[in-house]
């Protein structure tokens, strides 16, 4: 699971300097920001899911402390601001290849299940963001199914 998430954020920002500020414009903030926006799906962020975020963050972009707050802070501004998720996932449509968005659907699993169980509404967010990215249901479904094993659950239905 590291190899594949380093791989992706690798993709994002190889030749972007790593620092504090982030520009508005960085695909960092609009990735962040759907994590944030899947995890309060539920109307409960967990403490699993904060720290599952915080070291995604830091390790796959290879951010200090200071540099993951100043993310998501930028993050939280951005996404407090966005009346729809398209606002983000039409910069990351435009931004990533048919394979990152593939795996960004995976990552936003990985963070739903970061508390061992994921709720209708987030399996609604994470079909919005996917459908908007334009990853396939087919593709949606079996990153789903790969998180589950990944987080070491049994698979439940096979809707969604």
């Amino acid at each position: 699971m590291l190899d594949r998430l380093q791989s992706f954020f690798q993709s994002l920002t190889q030749s972007a300097p790593q620092q504090p500020a982030f520009a508005p414009d960085d695909p960092r903030i609009a990735v962040a920001a759907l994590c944030l926006q899947v995890m309060e799906a539920d109307g409960v962020v967990h403490q699993a899911e904060r720290v599952k975020l915080r070291s995604l963050l830091r390790e796959q972009y290879a951010l200090d402390e200071e540099a993951v707050d100043a993310l998501l802070a930028q993050s939280s501004v951005a996404e407090s601001e966005a009346v729809d998720y398209y606002r983000f996932t039409s910069d990351l449509k435009r931004s990533l290849d048919e394979s990152q968005r593939t795996q960004l659907v995976g990552i936003l699993w990985d963070i739903v299940y970061a508390d061992g169980a994921r709720s209708e509404m987030e399996d609604h967010a994470i079909w919005r963001i996917a459908d908007l990215l334009g990853v396939s249901g087919r593709d949606r479904v079996h990153e789903r199914q790969e998180a589950e094993a990944r987080a070491g659950l049994e698979g439940g239905d096979d809707a969604g």
